[in-house]
């Protein structure tokens, strides 16, 4: 679950984040947006009220845009890290080339 004491809750009356605090706060924000993901849709799975079921799994669907808006922020304010993806996906595509042989 979430944890609502972090450290970055009381920054706004003391002082402005450093850059750094910001890329690590913008990364916080991103688990924090796919463990809400899980939570509704594993809430989602876990009923059968249908509209529960369409409401949940509809704002699931709008937190991976958040997740989208998120990353796409930290590739602004820190381009090399976007580097790091990229090595790991052209990982799994080299995996992916071996088991479609």
């Amino acid at each position: 679950m979430p944890e609502f004491s972090s450290p970055f809750t009381f920054l706004k009356n003391d002082r402005k984040l450093t850059h750094e605090e910001l890329v690590r706060a913008i990364r916080f924000m991103i688990a924090a947006e796919f463990e809400a993901i899980q939570l509704y849709q594993q809430t989602a799975e876990s009923t059968n009220d249908k509209l529960s079921q369409e409401v949940l799994l509809d704002i699931a669907n709008e937190e991976k845009v958040h997740v989208g808006e998120f990353l796409r922020l930290l590739k602004e304010l820190d381009p090399e890290e976007e580097r790091f993806y990229e090595e790991g996906q052209k990982e799994v595509e080299e995996i992916i080339k071996e088991l479609k042989k």
